[in-house]
């Protein structure tokens, strides 16, 4: 976190800057902050790439419309981390999420696997609430980690998204209700 400058008057009037030190640990906790911004920045964008492929694997139309629906919400959030940047006076960089490319990767690997039908459905929903939940813990930290920095603006901003993820997550449990329960059913 960039230290905080205070300005004071001496005894003639004249005015001096002076530096406040950040707390011990702010620094490095930024520095946490900053690269999880980097890391979830990257993985929104890769989303952006691979839902489409998870739409045109689906068949139920409730997943297909659902996962719609999530994309256009995944490119308002990218916008929204952009603004969380700004309001750390960070620059928007994306940093390669590991853990977003190994899940995107297993559900290519599980929409190969799979024939087309139901069962790919519920393949594409386990891939995609494992992405959720994922991205409700990153939210959830980066948020926690705002707060405690004193950007409440990217707190706010952050917190939006991780609600987001919770109400996405929630609609492709109900989805495996309505689609895959019924039609093993």
């Amino acid at each position: 976190m960039k230290n905080a400058e205070k300005t004071t008057r001496n005894s003639n009037g004249e005015t001096a800057s002076k530096t406040k030190a950040a707390k011990p640990g702010q620094d490095q906790l930024f520095k946490f902050f900053e690269d999880g911004l980097k890391d979830i920045y990257w993985a929104e964008k890769a989303l952006v790439k691979a839902i489409p492929k998870m739409i045109k694997n689906a068949t139920a139309s409730e997943l297909k419309d659902g996962l719609t629906s999530h994309l256009e919400e995944t490119k308002a959030q990218i916008t929204r981390l952009e603004e969380v940047f700004s309001a750390a006076d960070s620059k928007p960089v994306a940093k390669k999420c590991e853990a977003m490319a190994g899940l995107i990767k297993e559900a290519e690997e599980i929409m190969e696997a799979c024939e087309s039908g139901v069962m790919c459905d519920a393949g594409i929903i386990a891939a995609a609430q494992k992405v959720e939940h994922y991205e409700i813990a990153s939210y959830g930290t980066l948020s926690a980690y705002a707060k405690i920095l004193g950007l409440e603006k990217a707190a706010i901003l952050l917190h939006e998204t991780m609600e987001e993820e919770k109400a996405a997550d929630e609609n492709l449990t109900a989805i495996t209700a309505n689609v895959v329960e019924l039609e093993m059913a």
